[in-house]
Formats: C-alpha cells, sequence, structure tokens
C-alpha cells in the first residue's frame, strides 16, 4: 500500500482557502473512488471532496471548523493505485464555454492544450468545438448546504442563523458600510413582450423542453444598456475606478431555505436570445438544488433581482460587492394607460413594470444612474413581438 495526499482543491480563482465542516468517513473506513470524504465551504458556497481513489482513509489532517488553504493536505489516503495524475487549471471563461457547449470534464481533459503547463486557452476550446459539433450536456457535482438547530422556550424560538444567513447579513452590512446608495425608479412598458411569450412558450417547451421565462429578455436588455453606458460596469477599489472589459451578469436567487445565493452568467453579451434562456434556466435550477459550482457565483459585474417573483412592485436593492449598482425588477401589472400613435392618443390595457436601480453615489451620478434605469426600459419598449428564438 502506498499512501496518497489528500488536498484541498483550486475552487475558482478567487477562493484561496475553505473551513471543514464535517467528515463523512472515519479513519480505517473503507472508501471508494468518487466516495464524498469531507464537507467544506466557502465564503460563497459549500460542497463536497471525494476520494480520487480506492483504499482508506488513514489519517484526517484537520478537524471541523479549521481552515484550510488551497493546495494543502487534509487527509492521508491508503491506497495501492499509482497516485493519478494532477489535473490541469481551467480559467472561467473556457469553464463557461465548455459548459454552455456541453462538454464535460472528462472531454475537458482530452483537449490538446496550447497555453502554458498544457493549459486549455478559449482559442484551443474554440477549435475543438468547431471539429466536434454534436456535445451532450454534462452531469455535475453535486453540492450541499448545512443549517443550525435550534432551541425554544414558552414565549419566543430562538433559532441561530445558518452559516450562509451569517455571510449574507454580513456582505449587506459591508455593502451599506462602503457604497453611498442611491435608488432611481422607471416605469416601463412590456406588453410586446408578454404577448411574445405567451406566443412562443408552448411551441418552445415543445420543441426544446425549456421553459420560457421572461429574464433572458430582461438579461439582454440590460446587456445593451451597459454597452450603451459601460461606466455601470465598473468596481471602485479606494480612489481607483476599474472599468470592466466583460460583462458578467450576477442573477439573485432566492433558495428554498430562504437564503439568497447569486449564479452568474458569464459573458453574457456573447449569447443569443435562445442560448440566454437555457443558461438562466439551467443555473436557478441547480442553484435551487444545490448544485451550483464555486466558480459558478463568482465574477459577477452587474446584478439583477427579480423581486416581481414575490409580487413586490419596486424596492431598494443593495448593491453586491464589489460590484458599484443592481436592478431590481417587480412584479408585471395590467394598467389603464394612455396610448399615443399618430392618429391620436386613447385608453387602453397596458402589461407595466417598475425598474428600481440602486448605484453607488460614490462613482455614478443620477444622470448616469437614473439614465440606465431608463435605458433599460427603452429596451425593453422596443423588444419585437415577433422575435424568434
Amino acid at each position: 500500500m502506498s499512501e496518497y495526499n489528500l488536498t484541498l482543491p483550486a475552487m475558482g480563482e478567487s477562493i484561496a482557502e475553505a473551513t471543514i465542516i464535517r467528515w463523512l468517513k472515519n479513519e480505517g473506513d473503507s472508501i471508494k473512488k468518487e466516495d464524498l470524504l469531507v464537507e467544506i465551504a466557502t465564503d460563497k458556497i459549500d460542497s463536497e471532496i471525494s476520494s480520487p481513489v480506492n483504499g482508506i482513509l488513514k489519517k484526517k489532517l484537520f478537524f471541523p471548523n479549521e481552515v484550510v488553504k488551497v493546495g494543502t493536505a487534509i487527509a492521508i489516503l491508503e491506497t495501492e493505485e499509482k497516485e493519478p495524475l494532477k489535473k490541469r487549471f481551467y480559467s472561467p471563461l473556457v469553464r463557461s464555454i465548455a459548459h454552455r457547449e456541453g462538454i464535460n470534464f472528462s472531454e475537458l481533459e482530452t483537449i490538446k492544450g496550447t497555453g502554458e503547463n498544457r493549459r486549455v486557452t478559449k482559442r484551443d476550446i474554440l477549435k475543438y468545438i468547431h471539429l466536434n459539433k454534436n456535445k451532450i450536456i454534462s452531469p455535475y457535482n453535486n453540492f450541499s448546504f448545512t443549517s443550525s438547530g435550534k432551541n425554544d422556550n414558552d414565549e419566543e424560538i430562538i433559532e441561530e442563523m445558518d452559516r450562509m444567513r451569517k455571510i449574507t447579513a454580513s456582505h449587506m452590512m459591508e455593502s451599506k458600510n462602503i457604497s453611498a446608495h442611491v435608488t432611481s425608479f422607471v416605469e416601463a412598458d412590456v406588453t410586446n413582450i408578454v404577448k411574445w411569450r405567451e406566443k412562443m412558450k408552448d411551441t418552445f417547451q415543445k420543441n426544446t423542453g425549456e421553459k420560457l421565462t421572461l429574464m433572458s429578455v430582461f438579461v439582454e436588455c440590460v446587456v445593451k444598456a451597459i454597452k450603451d453606458l459601460p461606466m455601470i460596469n465598473i468596481s471602485v477599489n479606494g480612489t481607483n475606478i476599474i472599468k470592466k472589459r466583460n460583462i458578467h451578469i450576477g442573477l439573485a436567487t432566492a433558495l428554498p431555505d430562504g437564503n439568497l445565493i447569486v449564479p452568474v452568467i458569464k459573458h453574457a453579451d456573447s449569447y443569443s436570445l435562445g442560448g440566454l434562456i437555457k443558461i438562466i434556466n439551467d443555473l436557478i435550477k441547480r442553484a435551487k438544488l444545490n448544485q451550483l459550482k464555486p466558480e459558478e457565483t463568482q465574477g459577477g459585474t452587474y446584478t439583477i433581482s427579480n423581486i416581481g417573483s414575490f409580487g413586490n412592485l419596486f424596492g431598494t436593492p443593495i448593491i453586491h460587492q464589489p460590484q458599484v449598482a443592481i436592478l431590481a425588477i417587480g412584479v408585471i401589472q395590467k394598467k389603464l394607460s394612455i396610448i399615443e400613435t399618430p392618429e391620436g392618443d386613447f385608453v387602453g390595457i397596458r402589461h407595466k413594470i417598475y425598474l428600481s436601480h440602486s448605484y453607488d453615489h460614490r462613482v455614478i451620478d443620477g444622470v448616469l444612474g437614473g439614465g440606465f434605469a431608463k435605458k433599460v426600459a427603452l429596451y425593453l419598449e422596443k423588444f419585437n413581438c415577433y422575435t424568434k428564438i
């Protein structure tokens, strides 16, 4: 038997450490390849580490609640297998392209990399896709969340925040302390979009198996507005303004346990409307099943929150640091409206929503912050109800 050091794997470029939550195997237990060994937590997401080999868990090197650096050995395994090859690092862009094209990790490992240390570059994966058109969407690893217990007495119930709620609370307070929040409100007529969805939804679902939601249109219009007003797509470091070349849209998503997570559509401007529908449905579905990968919640440059799903008209969303703005989309309502036409004005029923745009007044003034919300509204109102997917 030989010893194999199980290390804490890299979970994204911005994650340097994780906390041990609990061990799923005991010392001396026999383990099979892909058996789950330990639950870990980062400031983004909780996940599990599986065994890369068959063997025995000889020794745990860290205990629950201890913090471990990426690349540090967390356990010693005994195995008769040769030490497995180390997996290559893949950039978020390459992972995003692979996910979009249905390339699973095993297939990704077969792609010839021309970058440093055989790293697969954007050019490498696009060349591979060009030569291999038909792909199957791959399954994803499972991730799990932990929750705390509760105590009660005759008059009240005391329940400690779970770990995700504590992190969310800390982030919200940090954001309010960092950014000077201001919110602008704009009403938008989305009648054309509602009619389009009603016309397309049944056929689209029958042909693709995908549910046709309106969030894809909202994301597309936000991306167009960012291209027109790129100073919304920035962050701040001290007195320096950092302009982002890429547009990565975060979607604030409520989880079944009441917590919040923000999956990110990387390079959102590279998708067609049909592509946005598929990736949004996939990200939200896996978010609610606790199946997101850590890198899928990182790197956002602008965030959208769909408060209309709770029946809310408008709100004052808190900025997701280190971003400088966030858009909340309210519930769609039918309203009596004055409709202006070349033949004259008349009263009709239209579908309306409110857009609530919170922005950091340190770097974004009302002209830009309010103007951006209006720009999104104009793109929503100009949507062609004859658009094909």
